[in-house]
């Protein structure tokens, strides 16, 4: 599986790093779960639907993270990606924290992948 992010994706992991130090190892983690499911798997994960594009994009929202300690799976991170089957690609394209931010960014979806 190839791992790829859009660059307004890095600017939303250096932002956030800045308060959740550990994000970039649990990033490792969610790539590692992704590399042998990389579809949605409610209640963890769901498929966005309703764009017109021709690729999958997931909405993670149970991610883990170490700087939450006690939080779990329950830390309001979110993490969007497209899923590329044909290619085995994955590109992350938003990550948030629940707080910051009510919904996904539709319109950075659709400018980079319609």
């Amino acid at each position: 599986m190839i791992f790829d992010e859009l660059d307004e994706f890095k600017r939303d992991l250096k932002k956030l790093l800045k308060k959740y130090r550990s994000l970039n190892d649990d990033l490792e983690v969610v790539k590692k779960v992704l590399k042998v499911e990389p579809n949605e798997r409610p209640p963890f994960s769901f498929r966005i639907d309703g764009l017109g594009i021709e690729t999958y994009v997931i909405k993670v929202k149970k991610i883990a993270c170490k700087s939450l300690k006690g939080w779990g799976v329950n830390s309001g991170l979110r993490l969007i990606y497209t899923h590329f089957e044909a290619e085995q690609r994955i590109i992350f394209v938003e990550l948030y924290h629940k707080n910051d931010k009510e919904s996904e960014d539709r319109e950075r979806i659709l400018n980079n992948f319609k």
